[in-house]
């Protein structure tokens, strides 16, 4: 129990492999992945032959602490790739995952994040197929990096991005906001409030398959990660060219959230989320898809935010609880660094 990863664990020797079969392939045991080979071969689903499209994703995750209340760096490898395929409104397959360890690591939190890891790709429906591990010398990863790709299919007939965004959607969200970035920037800073913070760190791509499949047009997708909710919608009110406004009292955050950001100087809007999705819809279908959502643990708390419009292009104002207008931009620098 007191074993850490020591160099000689990256070398491709003896210890490589200890590393692979007795940490690894004992929480990863999909038979792909199983053959050790240098790439995995799978065969194509049924939708690729038959008008689908292939969708492809890759992200890296340096949080640090490795491990945090709702969540750890396994769990938002996963969850993070299957949102991003979500997001294009993919059914995400197949990952793959390669790590990057630094010396000194314990064996036991590298085992408690394998195990996570599986956890995670059991619930979100996927499978990890390949990998690779690397090992550092001490001081130059922060415990772990994490690196992954996914693969996903979209079938025929969905078209989900910005250029798909109407005047007078509806904008939804699934969930509160800010609750990942503020659970990992408390335990990071050691700050305890009255009640405690934990990540909001799911899998959205059954929220999505849901609307989709009973027809609900939605025009664009976008998972909340960094950059928050204001990030996201700073960046669709560029892309579509059209303007987006919001009302401040519909903007969901937890009372505890809101209260960490005013102690740092934060606003909730611009606080990473790793499970919460802004959906872009017509606006008469909105209350179907609320519906829909808050059937499911992740979207019990879904709600409507604000709309497109053609007033002030490229911008997002939020109507504040006065009756005024602030204009939301993004912000120049990093407002909370190593959180996903």
């Amino acid at each position: 129990m007191n074993e850490v990863v020591r160099l000689a664990h990256g070398s491709g020797g003896g210890l490589s492999r200890h590393l692979l079969q007795d940490v690894f392939l004992r929480y990863l045991h999909d038979p792909e992945l199983l053959k050790l080979n240098d790439s995995a071969v799978l065969p194509l689903p049924r939708e690729m032959c038959e008008g689908g499209r292939l969708a492809f994703t890759t992200d890296a995750y340096v949080v640090s602490p490795l491990e945090f209340p709702g969540g750890d760096i396994a769990k938002l490898a996963v969850y993070g790739t299957v949102n991003d395929l979500a997001s294009v409104g993919a059914r995400p397959l197949w990952l793959s995952v390669a790590w990057v360890l630094e010396e000194g690591l314990p064996l036991a939190t590298l085992e408690r994040l394998a195990a996570s890891m599986a956890s995670a790709a059991e619930r979100a429906g996927v499978r990890i197929v390949t990998g690779d591990t690397k090992v550092v010398p001490h001081g130059l990863a922060d415990g772990a990096y994490c690196t992954s790709a996914g693969v996903g299919i979209v079938p025929p007939g969905r078209e989900v991005g910005p250029s798909e965004v109407r005047e007078g959607d509806a904008i939804l969200v699934n969930g509160t906001l800010g609750d990942h970035g503020m659970a990992v920037m408390m335990r990071r800073q050691g700050i305890e409030l009255e009640s405690d913070l934990s990540s909001d760190c799911a899998p959205l791509s059954d929220l999505v398959e849901a609307l989709l499949q009973v027809g609900i047009r939605l025009h664009c997708l976008r998972d909340a990660t960094r950059g928050g909710a204001g990030g996201v919608l700073c960046e669709i009110a560029q892309a579509s060219g059209l303007g987006i406004e919001i009302n401040e009292a519909s903007v969901p955050v937890r009372r505890q959230v809101a209260a960490a950001c005013e102690i740092l100087g934060l606003d909730p809007l611009f606080v990473a989320n790793e499970g919460k999705m802004l959906a872009f819809l017509p606006a008469e279908e909105a209350e179907r898809a609320l519906a829909i959502w808050r059937e499911a643990a992740e979207g019990r708390e879904a709600t409507v935010i604000g709309r497109v419009t053609a007033r002030h292009p490229r911008q997002v104002v939020e109507r504040t609880v006065l009756g005024g207008g602030r204009i939301i931009r993004m912000p120049a620098g990093e407002l909370l660094p190593r959180i996903c």
